[in-house]
């Protein structure tokens, strides 16, 4: 019997490939366009009409069906309500790690299994491979594309329900693909900016839900040096938006935050990309999620700490139910509690934990 696949298409190139490739494979394809963001823009246009229009057109010239489905309760309350939560804490939240664990893969993925769907396929840039009866998550070939990061809280039973056509493939081979079959998504630029919310200023944005609370910020001799917005408006690490240029009787060099007090509501900032204050090599870390058998501590592999960063040397120390402790090789540079540590052997993504603070 030939197998059902719905193909979750978001208007991009990736996803239009993906239904491209699987209907040529002989699946039995439709396609379902996921409603996760109900805000209008500022001319009243829906965000996500454009999105929709290109969906349509590249079914149209599949020749599969294609549906719509509203998901944007699930989205605020799996995702959006956690990740404000996060940012009014002081954290730096990654909702598009949420959205796969708590909405695509999970609200998304058991409407099309509701619908009788054998498989849900995405145009995600991650392959997955078959063990033992269970499943590996892989990075995608393209290795300035693979997005396994953002795919790191997947369980066994999503992934055994779950394809990536693309992830075999480099980018520019996908717009190729999409040129040859005609695809009015083969030039389309990629989206970047909060998952489904779309590109928007950030603080702008993120000032219309939490409130300003201006507060100091210091340097590491506990000078104050001017006045923030409230610290949930910056990450660490950050350069930009500041506010503080040069500073009298000081040298002429970029300021940067290497630590967020939310009690205390100050910012402390250092001089220079390359400060020590901005440099740690070991952390801990909640929340830890394995997508196989859990390993034991010690266990030497790699990890990144953000979206493609290089694989970092490292030894998860110690694995005490939900926490853990990691020894980088290096020293990493501006670790941001609220952000995922994602742990990899080789090729395959092994699990992940939020950070919660660094020594």
């Amino acid at each position: 019997m030939t197998q059902r696949v719905v193909v979750g298409m978001s208007g991009g190139v990736d996803s239009s490939v993906a239904a491209l490739l699987l209907k040529e494979q002989g699946y039995a394809v439709e396609a379902l366009f996921m409603k996760n963001w109900k805000e209008t823009a500022s001319d009243g246009s829906c965000l996500w009409e454009t999105d929709v229009r290109d969906a349509m057109e590249v079914c149209d010239r599949l020749g599969i069906a294609i549906n719509t489905v509203d998901l944007s309760a699930e989205y605020w309350q799996g995702v959006f309500a956690g990740f404000l939560h996060e940012y009014d804490a002081g954290r730096t939240p990654n909702p598009d790690v949420l959205c796969n664990q708590e909405v695509k893969f999970k609200a998304f993925l058991n409407f099309a299994l509701g619908q009788s769907a054998d498989l849900l396929a995405t145009g995600h840039y991650a392959r997955i491979a078959a063990r033992n009866g269970s499943r590996l998550l892989l990075k995608g070939a393209d290795a300035g594309k693979d997005q396994s990061y953002f795919l790191c809280r997947l369980t066994q039973a999503q992934l055994q329900r779950s394809m990536f056509p693309v992830g075999d493939l480099l980018k520019a081979d996908v717009r190729k693909l999409a040129a040859r079959a005609g695809l009015a998504t083969h030039a389309k630029k990629d989206s970047t900016g909060i998952c489904f919310v779309g590109e928007r200023p950030f603080r702008d944005f993120l000032s219309r839900f939490l409130p300003a609370r201006p507060g100091e910020i210091f340097d590491a001799d506990g000078r104050v040096l001017g006045k923030h917005e409230g610290v949930h408006f910056y990450t660490i690490g950050q350069r930009q938006g500041l506010g503080i240029g040069g500073v009298s009787g000081m040298a002429d060099a970029a300021w940067y935050v290497a630590r967020k007090d939310p009690v205390q509501n100050t910012l402390l900032v250092v001089q220079g990309h390359d400060h020590p204050l901005l440099f740690s090599r070991r952390l801990r870390a909640c929340g830890i999620h394995w997508l196989g058998m859990a390993p034991d501590a010690p266990l030497r592999c790699t990890a990144k700490i953000r979206y493609r960063q290089p694989d970092q040397g490292c030894v998860i120390d110690a694995i005490d139910g939900e926490r853990v402790t990691v020894t980088f090789d290096k020293p990493q540079r501006a670790i941001a509690p609220g952000q995922y540590v994602v742990f990899y052997d080789t090729e395959a993504c092994i699990g992940s934990a939020v950070i919660d603070n660094v020594d």
